[in-house]
């Protein structure tokens, strides 16, 4: 049976797994289902259709799952999902999505918000993501896996962050950041790519390579945007990563950082 502090209050709807904690004066709403071993910490306010997957940790005064800060919005049953492993640090706040778009916040797996992260209504993270302290998302953001934001970084409505890209502390980001891509200075200022990080994550040497290339290419061959991609075609056809990088700039809808 659920641990559950005698000061909070949690909806007899409310679905928990027979493993969940919950901590002193955290309120837990009727539509709200938490899976096997996560624990949530005191002060927590988890409302809405909230599904929240095993083994994540949510500390002090979180929201969760509450309305999106959005003029449209009329009480719709919106949702927000979020998967396996993740930790929610002190004062975070993820609200629900809109009709305006799937009608859901997504997080993923394995990510880390650190204390102060507000995530808007609509976004959809991947996994391994690593937001620091204040870090925040208008709507409809798209961060892609295992990218980094620094502390204060902002980023723009409708806007995606491509995998394991680097945002820089208070980095203001209104275009898209192509995947690997380092980046910082209010707008967004390209700064290379982030080797350090893909040899982290297992990219080999070759991998780098291919993508230093491929940012060259875009960044630094003065070629027109469309141009640039048809000659990134045969280097992503060899190489895994630079095809990812080549996505990245595919799925733009709101042009790159430049």
């Amino acid at each position: 049976m659920a641990v559950i502090d005698p000061s909070a209050r949690v909806d007899p709807e409310a679905q928990l797994a027979d493993d969940v904690e919950v901590g002193a004066f955290s309120v837990i709403g009727p539509d709200v289902e938490i899976g096997a071993g996560t624990r949530i910490g005191p002060h927590v306010v988890i409302s809405g259709h909230t599904r929240i997957g095993r083994d994540n940790r949510i500390f002090q005064f979180c929201s969760v799952g509450e309305e999106p800060q959005h003029r449209g919005y009329k009480g719709e049953p919106t949702r927000v999902e979020i998967g396996d492993g993740n930790t929610i640090r002190e004062f975070c706040s993820i609200h629900r999505g809109t009709l305006f778009d799937q009608g859901v916040t997504r997080i993923g797996h394995h990510n880390l918000l650190m204390a102060y992260v507000h995530i808007a209504h609509d976004c959809v993270l991947g996994d391994g993501i690593t937001m620091a302290n204040g870090a925040s998302l208008a709507g409809h953001v798209n961060l892609a896996d295992h990218c980094i934001l620094a502390g204060f970084a902002m980023v723009h409505q409708f806007t995606q962050v491509g995998t394991l890209a680097y945002l820089g502390y208070s980095t203001g980001v209104t275009r898209d950041v192509p995947a690997f891509v380092r980046c910082s200075g209010y707008t967004a200022q390209p700064h290379g790519i982030n080797s350090v990080g893909m040899r982290r994550r297992g990219y080999t040497e070759e991998d780098v390579r291919s993508v230093k290339q491929a940012y060259r290419t875009v960044y630094r061959a003065k070629l027109l945007f469309d141009t640039a991609r048809e000659t990134l075609a045969p280097l992503a056809e060899a190489n895994p990563a630079a095809d990812i990088f080549l996505a990245s700039l595919n799925r733009s809808k709101r042009g790159i950082i430049r």
